[in-house]
């Protein structure tokens, strides 16, 4: 975690993936989000994966570093405190609907310079999710194995992930043109357009308008270059990519296949030095010649060879074999120990992704209990007092994360 924006302030108000994750991001670099969820927790507050007490191991590291406020939503009390505390703080990051109690026009009417993110599914209001925005933008019919024609979806939710950056991103520059033109205003995200926008920007859109017609599914090679996934002598395999004149001289040195390489070229008349197009057109000849050299050669004779040619390839590992691997975990400042988890299991946690090497890395503060600062919050940003306080914990319009100090 890293304290460049300790002035700012934001309420969320999210389940899931994206949302929070914007959240998290902002929480990251030293804002104070809190998050207001109903009382016992929302509907991502058990999701999977799961310990043996049925505490979410997700939900606790999306909602590191925020502050907890739950709330009755589905009393109107509990709405209003909502309300009151989003126009309050304004600045909100919500995937609610557009059109509920957390409107935005709603919202304005309490404070004209509010400031609201709304992360949705189409932008029509229709649902959406990451699995079915991607099914929409056509990436499954690329993915998968030669030979089937079969989608295949992949496990990480990369549109949330994408949204979620972007709503952080966005929430930084709506908060940046208030300060410069005292203008508030609502930005609406909807996970299509994020992924449509997404594959725009790769040049599918252009590519598919310019062919007219579908990509090739070409397995776990890579489009437009030479890299593919191959096995060593003992078993190991890896992925290998030469996406640059440097590294494809490298791959040919380090391999030993000038030989083979150039009986290519002379057979097919193409010339691959200076041509990535021409070594992917003729990928399949290529991929023999370089199968054929990797097969021959052990994992640590190969790696040797590669590194001294400055090839780039990496070892395909299990995620048990990723989270002991040093690089990505045990030596890597990212990450800490000491962390006091709300499940109870003890385990490194991630702080913020970008390292600043001038600042100082401050380590990953923990997720909230449900209600852990809602006495703080509404104190503090609404002036409630203490009878008050208790009085709305009484009613159950209010939860707190341990037994109040107000009713002691």
């Amino acid at each position: 975690m890293y304290n460049l924006i300790p002035d700012l302030s934001v309420v969320e108000v999210s389940s899931f993936v994206a949302s929070p994750t914007a959240g998290l991001y902002l929480a990251q670099m030293g804002a104070e989000v809190i998050r207001v969820d109903q009382i016992g927790g929302g509907q991502d507050f058990r999701r999977w994966p799961v310990t043996a007490n049925n505490d979410s191991l997700s939900w606790e590291n999306l909602n590191r570093a925020k502050q907890s406020l739950a709330l009755d939503l589905t009393r109107p009390e509990g709405r209003e405190l909502l309300v009151a505390l989003a126009q309050r703080v304004g600045n909100l990051v919500t995937n609610l609907p557009a059109r509920g109690f957390l409107a935005h026009d709603k919202l304005t009417a309490g404070r004209s310079d509010m400031i609201s993110v709304r992360v949705m599914g189409w932008p029509d209001g229709t649902v959406a999710l990451d699995y079915t925005a991607n099914a929409a933008v056509g990436y499954p019919g690329l993915t998968g194995p030669l030979g089937d024609d079969a989608p295949v979806n992949h496990v990480m939710p990369a549109w949330d992930l994408l949204t979620g950056a972007y709503a952080a991103f966005a929430m930084l520059a709506a908060v940046r043109r208030r300060e410069a033109t005292g203008l508030g205003g609502e930005v609406r995200l909807p996970l299509t357009d994020i992924a449509m926008g997404t594959v725009a920007n790769m040049g599918r859109v252009a590519e598919v308008l310019y062919t007219g017609a579908e990509r090739e599914r070409i397995g776990n090679a890579v489009f437009g270059t030479i890299g593919r996934d191959f096995v060593t002598r003992d078993g190991v395999r890896l992925m290998l990519v030469a996406i640059n004149e440097r590294q494809w001289a490298g791959l040919v040195q380090a391999l030993d296949i000038g030989d083979a390489i150039a009986a290519i070229e002379g057979a097919t008349g193409a010339r691959f030095t200076g041509d990535d197009g021409a070594r992917f057109t003729h990928r399949a000849s290529i991929f023999a010649v370089i199968e054929r050299a990797i097969g021959a050669l052990d994992h640590a004779e190969l790696t040797a060879r590669l590194d001294a040619n400055g090839v780039v390839h990496g070892r395909y590992q299990s995620m048990v074999e990723a989270v002991r691997d040093p690089r990505l975990l045990g030596d890597n400042p990212m990450f800490a120990d000491g962390v006091t988890n709300p499940s109870g299991f003890a385990y490194p946690a991630a702080g913020a992704f970008a390292t600043l090497p001038q600042d100082q890395r401050l380590p990953p503060a923990p997720a909230p209990r449900n209600g852990q600062h809602s006495e703080a919050v509404l104190a503090e940003r609404l002036g409630l007092d203490s009878g008050a306080i208790a009085r709305l914990v009484d009613a159950g319009v209010v939860g707190v994360g341990q037994p109040s100090s107000l009713r002691a």
